[in-house]
């Protein structure tokens, strides 16, 4: 057994005296963190690496002493500083990392998001989620959970017609035409933003390819109200909570709304690339029909 796991069985054993301790069972602990329960059990018995913010709100559902929160979130800290966090992440599963990003959404109450290659995963349809989840299970050896992930990545999307929060999504005109489904998918995936740029709570915004940009489009960010940035990377989820970090990624995101089109203009560029990909269904047809 590695070290790391080790460490990671030594995590989920204090964790579970805690629980008992304070006379809670594991169904009782997800409802106070409005968690699943599955995830208490994968956390407890060393199927899933807690988190900083994990630790944190089990400790105080528990009752445990500032200083044994301490103790515990250094023990996760130190943790996810030695894993390989996304090859390590994905061996627990395509769902169970969809079910930890529902976590989190459920304590946050503005969303601002910046993602520069696929379509927000909150945005997807079920057919482009699958296409999706088909390239991630192939890059990282991911167990065969598609349907499982796409089921939770659906759930997760009832959150859109929470009242009480806000979101703001910017994407660049590109992603609209990537190939990353077939083009009957990418319609219907396109056919999906235009339903969600009527969403009250919801500003959608699109980055023409005539807009002039502030910066490179060099990676993707999600900025969950002011406490902390998610900014994935091909190896690692990087979770940065320093205030300067957080600063210097919502000067990005205005920058970013400054050239995005919103609203009926957002909207505008959608059918635009709707009627594109019209055209190349058809000339596909003509050239079945030769």
């Amino acid at each position: 057994m590695s070290g790391f796991q080790q460490a990671r069985i030594e995590l989920g054993a204090q964790l579970r005296h805690l629980r008992e301790t304070a006379g809670l069972s594991g169904k009782d602990l997800a409802e106070r963190l409005r968690w699943q329960a599955s995830k208490i059990s994968r956390i407890e018995n060393a199927r899933q690496t807690a988190t900083e913010d994990d630790v944190t709100v089990w400790a105080q559902a528990v009752g445990a002493s500032p200083e044994v929160t301490g103790e515990l979130v250094d023990q996760a800290n130190g943790l996810l500083e030695r894993q390989d966090s996304w090859r390590q992440r994905h061996r627990s599963g395509l769902a169970a990392l969809q079910e930890d990003i529902r976590d989190m959404e459920a304590r946050t109450t503005t969303f601002r998001v910046f993602e520069p290659g696929v379509v927000i995963g909150l945005l997807q349809t079920t057919e482009y989620a699958r296409s999706i989840f088909t390239r991630i299970k192939r890059l990282y050896n991911a167990p065969d959970e598609i349907d499982a992930a796409i089921k939770v990545r659906m759930q997760r999307q009832e959150i859109l017609y929470d009242q009480r929060k806000r979101f703001r999504f910017i994407l660049p005109e590109a992603v609209l035409r990537y190939r990353l489904a077939p083009l009957d998918v990418m319609r219907g995936q396109l056919d999906r933003l235009l339903a969600v740029t009527a969403l009250p709570n919801v500003e959608f915004g699109v980055v023409p390819f005539e807009a002039p940009l502030p910066s490179a489009l060099l990676n993707g960010f999600w900025i969950y109200d002011r406490d902390h940035v998610a900014v994935p990377t091909r190896t690692r989820d990087l979770i940065l909570r320093d205030p300067e970090d957080i600063a210097f990624y919502e000067r990005a995101f205005d920058e970013f709304c400054e050239i995005a089109a919103f609203r009926q203009d957002a909207r505008a560029v959608i059918v635009r690339v709707l009627n594109d990909l019209a055209e190349q269904s058809s000339d596909q047809l003509s050239q079945l029909l030769d």
